[in-house]
Order: structure tokens, then sequence, then C-alpha cells
């Protein structure tokens, strides 16, 4: 039977904790502080994912991309043109002797495969040899021949698509003109450093203690040349061969390796043509001679050379040249030492005609002499 309500009362309320409440303010409060968190989280996680993806960090380096400026484009008659150009043509070359191997430069001559370099850097070889290179593979390579006075030497690489460079005329130089120098110093392949021409006819007489004598009127630059530019191509401004680096001038002592000091010098490339073709048509080169002997310059005003020695029949007694005449110049070109005689007569072809400026007594006079090649 249902219970009976005492009069004056009321039933106590009862609560259902499964039914929807009112919000308080302390929830409507609390609503969008979460919401903001949760959304400032997420946005930053995102971000940073993007950026990481991206590669981009939070410092932005430099300025928008612009257009290359004209000085940076690299023109082909640029110095970074004309070595791009020539670079794939030089090679370093590698030559096995007793003591070791030895090591140099050199540059593609032909189609086919004849790499011009210097004599001093396969003398003393066992005939193996190797060039590397532009792109670093390497071949082997055979020497054709060589001559030790001009200090030209001719090898041989089997490999099809060579590019042979392209040859300049040294006697077009000029003092001043812009060169570069290519090759390996001192083992770093590819090297190219730029000069000028700092004089020409530089009569040179080089060699080691004990071994040959060489010859040649050289340009003389002041680019950057160290041991392994040797036989290595000097060219011009317009990536045309002028010479080959030979020699170098240094301060350092007797014993000591010798280093750059702004004073090189290279075969005239018009006289390296002419030996390189010798020796692959004959295997040997020819000799220019004037057939005479100076002995010595004359310690008087005026300077020259005077002859000790006429060859009979030879090309100064041809001329009309006797004992005792002072040559005081050859085409222009002043002699002062028993060397500036050899040296620039060995610059010209046999055939070539120079005009030999002397003194016999007190008159000077003039003769035309046309230059042989040696009988050897």
């Amino acid at each position: 039977m249902p219970g009976v309500v005492a009069p004056g009362t009321e039933p106590e309320p009862v609560t259902d904790p499964d039914a929807p409440g009112r919000p308080t303010l302390r929830h409507l409060l609390l609503i969008p502080v979460i919401t903001a968190l949760l959304a400032g989280t997420l946005g930053g996680a995102l971000g940073y994912a993007f950026a990481v993806r991206g590669g981009a960090g939070a410092t932005v380096l430099g300025g928008a991309p612009a257009e290359v400026p004209a000085l940076a484009q690299r023109k082909p008659e640029s110095l970074a043109g004309v070595a791009e150009r020539v670079l794939p043509s030089v090679v370093t070359v590698r030559v096995s002797s007793l003591g070791g191997t030895s090591e140099g430069s050199g540059f593609i001559a032909t189609a086919d495969g004849h790499v011009i370099t210097n004599d001093h850097v396969v003398a003393g070889g066992t005939g193996k040899a190797s060039v590397v290179f532009n792109d670093g593979s390497t071949a082997p390579a055979t020497i054709v021949g060589q001559d030790a006075e001009s200090d030209i030497a001719v090898i041989k690489v089997s490999r099809p698509g060579l590019r042979p460079v392209e040859f300049g005329d040294s006697d077009a130089l000029a003092v001043g003109d812009p060169v570069l120098a290519i090759g390996s110093p001192l083992s770093l392949a590819n090297t190219v450093t730029a000069g000028i021409v700092s004089a020409l006819d530089r009569t040179m007489q080089a060699g080691e203690p004990g071994g040959p004598v060489r010859y040649y009127a050289a340009i003389q630059t002041d680019a950057a040349v160290n041991h392994g530019n040797s036989g290595g191509p000097l060219v011009d401004g317009a990536g045309r061969v002028v010479g080959v680096n030979s020699t170098i001038k240094s301060l350092v002592a007797e014993g000591q390796e010798a280093g750059n000091i702004g004073l090189a010098f290279a075969i005239p490339i018009n006289q390296a043509k002419r030996v390189t073709q010798d020796i692959i048509g004959t295997g040997k080169a020819r000799r220019t001679v004037i057939g005479a002997r100076a002995d010595g310059p004359t310690g008087v005003a005026g300077g020259g050379l005077r002859l000790a020695e006429v060859e009979p029949s030879g090309p100064a007694d041809g001329a009309g040249l006797k004992v005792g005449d002072v040559i005081l110049k050859i085409n222009g070109r002043p002699m002062t030492e028993p060397t500036d005689l050899t040296a620039l007569v060995r610059k010209f072809a046999p055939g070539s005609v120079v005009t030999v400026e002397y003194r016999r007594g007190s008159a000077r006079q003039n003769t035309s002499v046309t230059l042989a090649a040696d009988a050897k």
C-alpha cells in the first residue's frame, strides 16, 4: 500500500547523473581556451613538417633571384671560356723510370693521338708511359720520339674522340698579351693560371748537370708555373697554343725545390710544331744552324759577338761572313752572349733567311744568311 505523506512536507529532489545538465560559467570559459591551444599546437606541427620537407629554415638568406649579370655569364672569349674550351685537350703525362715515376703535362696535337710534351718529362724513362685525361680517365702511351736540345718529345695514345688543340702563331705575340698556362703543377691536374707575355726571344740555355744542353729563344711569362707544368700549353686570349711551358727561374739554393716567382719560360709553338712534325715524320728533329761559332762578347763599346769559326761552304760563309767579324744583330735582335746566337738561330726553320748586322773593322754592314739544317 502506498505510504502516507506527512502533511506540510515535500519529497527530497533526486538528480539523474546521466541526464544533461546546464553548463556553468567555468565550463563556458574553458572551452575556447582548450580549443585555441589545440589549434596552435596543430598549426605549429604542420608548419614545422612543411618547412623540414621543403628544406627551408627559419632564416631566409640572400635576396630574391635576379638575372645573371653579364660579367658572370662566362662568354667564350673570357678567360673562363678559354679554359673550358682548352682543358679537354690537356693531359697529365706519367713516365716510369728506374727511380720511380716522372710526371708532367702535355696536350693533344692530332686527332689520332699524338701528344706534345717536354723531352725532360720523358727522359730516362723505361718506355712505359700513360696519360690522364681531363675527365680522370687514363690510357697507356708510347714514346714516338724526342729531341733533347729543343726539349720537345712526342708520345701517342689510342683513344677515340680526342680533341686536338688549336695552334696559334708565336711570331705574332706582343709583350703584354694575356696568356694562360694549363697543366698539372705538383700533381694538381687541370690547373689554370693567368698572366701576360713578359718578354719575347729570351734566349735560354738549360739542362741538368751532365745532361744535354737545351737552347731556345723563349716566351717569358709571369703566369704561375711550377714543377709538373712542364710540357703543358701556354695559350693566348683566343685559346690557341702559342708555347710549350718548359722551365722557370727561382731564387732557391742548390738542392732545394724551386717554386714560382713569376719568371716562367715557354718554347715558341712555331718551333715546337716544326720539331714535332720532324719527329712524327722521321723519328728525329732537324737542327737549324748558321755555320759559325762565336767565342763570347767582344767587351768593347757596341757589344756583339766575335766569330771564332766559320764553316767552309756553310750558311755564314756563303753570306760572306769571316772569322773575326762581330755579329751585332740578327733580324734586329742584339747579340750579347754566345747563347743568343745559338738559341735565336734554332728558333727559325731550315731555309729561313735572316738579316745579320755585323762589324768588320770599323765598318758596319748587313748581309742575308739562308739558315740550313745540321748534317746530323
